[in-house]
C-alpha cells in the first residue's frame, strides 16, 4: 500500500500558514465579502486563504494539480489536491467560530489525505490511506477517533445544515421522515456534522447538494474512522453531489428513508 504520510505532514504545515491568515481576518473590521454568481458570500479571507494554498503546493508539490473553491484547476495527472479555504464563509464572517480549512489528496478517484483545520475552535481532524483518522491541535498531540457503535435509527443523533436545501432538492419529505425516525436531531452544519460522525459523537449526518472541494477532505476521516461516506443515492466517495454519512451499521437503514426509489433499484 502507498503511504501518503510525507502529504498529510505538508497538508499540516500549510494549515498552520492558512491558520495564521485565517485567524487574522477572523472578526476583522475591515474584511471585505461579495456575493458570488451562485449567490453565495465569499470573503477576502476566502481568496487569500486559497492563493497561499496553491503558491505553497506549486512549491512542494509542482507537479500535482490543484482543484479549487474560488480559483481555476491547475495541472493535470493522476495526483490532485482538492481544496476549500473556508469552509463555512457564513458563519466566519458573522463571527461565528464554527468554519475550517479542508485540504485533501486525491490519487487517480481515491481520497488519500484529508485535513481539517478549524482555529477558531483550536482543533484539527486528519487522515491518510492506511494511518487511521485522528483529531487534536497537531501531530503531536492527537487522539485516534472511532465511529460510534450505535445500530438503531431510533437511538441515533442526526446531524444536517438547513431544511431548506432538501426543500429546493425535492427532498424534503424524505429527510423529515428520517429526522422523525432518529432519536435526535441537530443542525451542527457544515464540515462541523462530519467529523463528529468520526468522532462517534454523531451517528448520521447528510446534507442534499455538495460540491467536491466541500467533501473531498472529509471522507478519509470518516472512513479511516471505521464509518461510511455516499451520496444519498448511495454513490461512495465525494463524487455524487451530495452526502450521506454515518457510521457504518446504519448507512442502509438511512438509504433506504432517505432514496427509497434509488433504493429499490440497488435491491
Amino acid at each position: 500500500m502507498t503511504r501518503y504520510d510525507d502529504d498529510l505532514r505538508l497538508a499540516h504545515v500549510i494549515a498552520d500558514q492558512v491558520d495564521s491568515l485565517t485567524m487574522s481576518r477572523f472578526k476583522a473590521q475591515d474584511l471585505r465579502v461579495e456575493t458570488k454568481p451562485d449567490l453565495t458570500p465569499v470573503s477576502d479571507a476566502d481568496r487569500t486563504a486559497e492563493e497561499l494554498i496553491r503558491s505553497q503546493l506549486s512549491r512542494a508539490r509542482p507537479r500535482d494539480a490543484v482543484h479549487g473553491e474560488e480559483m481555476p484547476d491547475t495541472g493535470h495527472g493522476p495526483r490532485r489536491w482538492v481544496v476549500d479555504p473556508i469552509d463555512g464563509t457564513k458563519n466566519f464572517v458573522r463571527g461565528v467560530p464554527v468554519w475550517a480549512t479542508l485540504i485533501a489528496l486525491l490519487d487517480g478517484d481515491e481520497v488519500v489525505v484529508g485535513l481539517v483545520s478549524a482555529p477558531a475552535l483550536g482543533r484539527r481532524w486528519w487522515a491518510a490511506t492506511g494511518s487511521g483518522a485522528w483529531t487534536g491541535r497537531s501531530l503531536a498531540s492527537a487522539t485516534r477517533m472511532q465511529v460510534s457503535e450505535v445500530g438503531r435509527l431510533q437511538d441515533a443523533s442526526l446531524s444536517y445544515s438547513s431544511l431548506s436545501g432538501w426543500e429546493e432538492r425535492d427532498r424534503l419529505d424524505h429527510f423529515l421522515d428520517l429526522s422523525r425516525r432518529v432519536w435526535r436531531t441537530r443542525a451542527y452544519g457544515d464540515f462541523w456534522s462530519y467529523v463528529l460522525v468520526a468522532e462517534g459523537a454523531v451517528d448520521l449526518a447528510a446534507e442534499p447538494e455538495l460540491a467536491l472541494h466541500d467533501m473531498a477532505a472529509l471522507v478519509p476521516i470518516v472512513t479511516e474512522a471505521g464509518g461510511r461516506f455516499t451520496s444519498v443515492q448511495g454513490v461512495d466517495g465525494p463524487f455524487g453531489g451530495s452526502a450521506l454519512v454515518s457510521n457504518g451499521r446504519l448507512h442502509h437503514a438511512a438509504l433506504q428513508v432517505l432514496d427509497p426509489l434509488d433504493e429499490a433499484l440497488r435491491d
